[in-house]
């Protein structure tokens, strides 16, 4: 029987990069995967091939940064599928650049993508989650962790009132059921992508620090950990972050 039998799940930026990878390993492990974003014609691609591969998928547009698509989102996925057992927040808009450089629109862009986004999710989730117990998964990003935060200062802020939330979410709720982890990855996502192209000499810099030389599959190194995550084989993993980054990070 496959690990994730008999639960739904709704994932957030699941029609490209990490979070169709997350989408595809996770329907793998045999749950039902509501994908949602900003734009139909890539979920459809994501349930398609989860479908070409024997898995059960619905495309859900949904804004993060919209409370109503929020809402509406997680009252079609239990609809759909009966309940909701794992919550991964994987969307995110970056707001990347010197303190100088990003401007008030970006960084709240990444506000309400990020934390807010989260933070609201997580409570329209909570009273399914609490039913028969649940994960929840939140993405955080190695990069707040640089010893050096020139240009990555408004990122790493959005991503680490994430770290706290989720924080606070396994104190919380963990009587309840609930576990609740960040996830910081470095992976082949079209945001990776989109530095190599924009600062390749920074990229190059920086992946020569990773201790396995290679930047992670979106599927076969990130998604499939979070499929291990939201398993039984993870029942005692509550309030942890950690980094799937090749040993890149240090979080001591």
């Amino acid at each position: 029987m496959k690990r994730l039998s008999g639960k739904a799940a709704l994932v957030t930026g699941a029609g490209q990069g990490v979070g169709q990878g997350i989408a595809y390993a996770l329907a793998a492990e045999g749950a039902r995967v509501a994908v949602t974003g900003r734009t139909l014609a890539k979920l459809e691609t994501t349930v398609a091939e989860i479908g070409r591969r024997g898995g059960t998928a619905l495309a859900v547009e949904c804004d993060v940064k919209d409370a109503a698509s929020l809402q509406r989102a997680v009252a079609r996925t239990v609809e759909a599928f009966g309940g909701l057992q794992i919550l991964v927040n994987n969307a995110q808009e970056v707001p990347l650049g010197t303190l100088e450089q990003v401007d008030e629109a970006a960084f709240a862009a990444g506000w309400e993508s990020g934390p807010l986004a989260t933070f609201r999710l997580m409570k329209l989730a909570y009273p399914h989650l609490k039913k028969n117990g649940g994960s929840i998964v939140n993405l955080g990003s190695p990069a707040a962790k640089r010893w050096d935060m020139s240009g990555y200062g408004a990122y790493g802020a959005v991503k680490e009132a994430i770290r706290q939330l989720s924080r606070a979410a396994a104190c919380e709720w963990g009587k309840d059921g609930i576990r609740t982890n960040v996830l910081m990855p470095l992976a082949d996502s079209p945001a990776m992508a989109w530095w190599t192209r924009e600062r390749p000499a920074e990229a190059a810099a920086f992946v020569a620090t990773v201790p396995m030389q290679r930047v992670g599959a979106c599927e076969a190194d990130i998604g499939r950990f979070v499929a291990t995550l939201c398993s039984d084989d993870c029942a005692y993993i509550n309030g942890q972050s950690i980094a799937a980054d090749g040993g890149q990070a240090f979080l001591g």
